[in-house]
């Protein structure tokens, strides 16, 4: 449905570019990289970002214009993210349209490379680190540079608050600078699922105009980090532009759980069972008690262990044993987590979902 007060036409819109990291890319074959940006733009990346080696101090990566080539031959936008001249220069020359990053070591030679470039402070905890980056800016803007001001998001516990304070500077003093959000410092060094604190500072990023993120997958917990930011840039853009909350709008970021839980009393449990008129067994979850409910009319068995349940159903034929648990264990998960179980159906997992064939509809297809 739509959202308590925004015009539902306009859902879908966004302003917040996705920029997709492809970590260490000099270690992977180009058939890897091209199999890992073709995955990361069909989850919704605008540009693709090759990674290098973070140390200046080395030989330069030669394999990296062909890599740019190949990339931008297939329709992708790349960035670079490098701090290696000779590096940025072929990558630029390649056809690359974005440098990650400069500061007052490097920004004099940005305007040889004919790209954009992300500023980052020279010491973000430098008190004067505003001033400084202002001197960068300066420069950049003499060398008719285009440019996105990114103030660096640091780790929790290693100036996390500090670091979104200076991303509110940064804006004051800057009212209209272009500004980016490296996201994957906090999602990839937080032991959490991701997509709450995606949608967490891609919101952030909405109320202040920062229309670039930076992300990355590659810690398992958030392999799914471009999917999430690209359905939490439409939600916040939805939400924060009607003056709405980012709640009940057309997609969520509800997924491990579900939006709202379908509750039954005891007695619309015996009340069903009472009402079965035929030997079919039908699986429900009283996820409020945490039983598990297998009823038939000939029984009503319940319990909070499926292999006792099982039990009491004597079952004796094998496909039917293999439905029944597998429904079971589908319920057992809801139970869980505290989802809705609707027997034959998939779990609601949002846009990680599986749809499912039901047993019914097998069936049929067998039996035409």
């Amino acid at each position: 449905g739509g959202g308590g007060g925004g015009d539902d036409a306009e859902y879908g819109q966004h302003d917040i570019e996705i920029i997709a990291e492809i970590n260490d890319a000099a270690r992977l074959t180009v058939q890897q990289i091209v199999a890992q940006a073709r995955k990361l733009a069909a989850d919704g990346a605008d540009v693709i970002d090759i990674g290098c080696d973070p140390h200046a101090d080395r030989s330069a990566w030669s394999g990296i214009g062909g890599v740019v080539m190949e990339l931008c031959a297939r329709g992708h936008r790349v960035s670079v993210d490098s701090f290696h001249p000779a590096e940025v220069a072929m990558a630029c020359a390649a056809g690359a349209e974005l440098v990650l990053s400069v500061n007052a070591s490097n920004c004099e030679m940005a305007s040889d490379w004919g790209a954009e470039v992300v500023v980052i402070p020279d010491d973000p905890r430098d008190p004067r680190y505003l001033v400084n980056l202002g001197s960068t800016v300066d420069r950049l803007h003499k060398d008719g540079v285009k440019f996105r001001i990114d103030p660096v998001i640091e780790p929790i516990g290693f100036g996390f608050s500090a670091s979104l304070a200076r991303y509110l500077e940064v804006r004051r003093k800057f009212p209209d600078a272009a500004m980016m959000m490296g996201i994957a410092n906090i999602t990839e060094l937080t032991g959490a699922d991701s997509a709450g604190i995606n949608a967490l500072l891609v919101g952030f990023c909405q109320e202040i105009d920062i229309h670039s993120v930076l992300t990355t997958e590659v810690i398992n917990w958030a392999q799914s980090s471009v999917r999430e930011i690209s359905v939490a840039r439409r939600m916040m853009h939805f939400a924060v532009m009607n003056r709405i909350l980012p709640k009940d709008i057309k997609e969520a970021l509800v997924l491990l759980r579900d939006k709202r839980l379908h509750c039954h009393d005891k007695d619309e449990f015996a009340g069903l069972a009472a009402r079965l008129t035929d030997k079919n067994i039908r699986i429900y979850a009283d996820v409020v008690r945490h039983k598990l409910h297998a009823m038939s009319m000939k029984r009503h068995v319940i319990g909070d262990d499926p292999f006792l349940v099982f039990d009491e159903l004597e079952i004796d034929d094998p496909s039917h044993a293999f439905y029944l648990g597998y429904e079971m264990a589908k319920a057992m998960t809801a139970i869980t987590l505290g989802k809705n179980y609707i027997q034959d159906e998939a779990l609601d997992w949002g846009f990680l979902t599986r749809d499912e064939v039901s047993h019914y509809e097998r069936r049929k297809g067998k039996s035409k």
